[in-house]
């Protein structure tokens, strides 16, 4: 399954597919059209538009909670709404949308019904957590590969996802969220605190465009 997937940076994935899909595209100036697109919430570093202008197509289906509608009035393509518990089958993916939030602030806070995705796929299960910490609902978890983040701040620190690395206990975790705003974590350190293999993709300059 990693040979096929792209971290695009910060918390920003593409699947080449088929389908393609993507998750979370920031600061990407060029890409395949999307087959679908998956949005975790409203922030800007999750839903940019300025990102998803060069990868979305008439034909894109875009997943997202209904606070992500309003960024993306002006782009092409169809909208679906999720929120925690959704569940969709689409062009031969099943997609769940699980709760993703944190309770060191009200601004990921549970009331939000922001998200993160598990994603079948390729006969695979791959799990982006979205901006969330370490919650009860991971440990249900049955995936191939989690994505992770790991600057804290908003999100969960390295021994946070570590813990829930450890919980969820997928072939492979890559972490994510990090060395694009000013957290530059290394991933090593979140390697040296999980028992679970940790991948950490480079990211690839062909989708940053001109």
């Amino acid at each position: 399954m990693l040979k096929k997937l792209t971290w695009l940076g910060h918390a920003g994935f593409f699947y080449a597919g088929p389908p393609r899909v993507y998750i979370d595209p920031f600061r990407i100036g060029a890409g395949p059209v999307a087959d679908l697109v998956l949005l975790t919430h409203p922030h800007y570093d999750h839903c940019s538009p300025a990102a998803l202008q060069h990868i979305v197509g008439p034909d894109t289906e875009i997943l997202c909670p209904p606070d992500c509608l309003t960024a993306l009035s002006k782009l092409p393509g169809s909208r679906r709404i999720v929120e925690p518990g959704t569940k969709v089958d689409l062009n031969g993916v099943r997609i769940e949308a699980v709760p993703a939030y944190t309770r060191k602030s009200r601004m990921h806070g549970r009331d939000n019904a922001w998200v993160g995705y598990v994603v079948q796929i390729d006969g695979k299960r791959f799990y982006h957590a979205g901006d969330t910490d370490y919650i009860p609902e991971m440990r249900g978890l049955q995936v191939d590969v989690a994505c992770l983040p790991i600057s804290g701040g908003e999100t969960m620190t390295v021994v946070e996802a570590a813990a829930a690395a450890n919980s969820i206990a997928p072939q492979v975790v890559v972490p994510m969220h990090y060395g694009t705003l000013g957290d530059d974590i290394d991933p090593e350190l979140f390697s040296n605190l999980t028992r679970i293999p940790v991948h950490a993709l480079q990211r690839d300059p062909a989708f940053a465009g001109e």
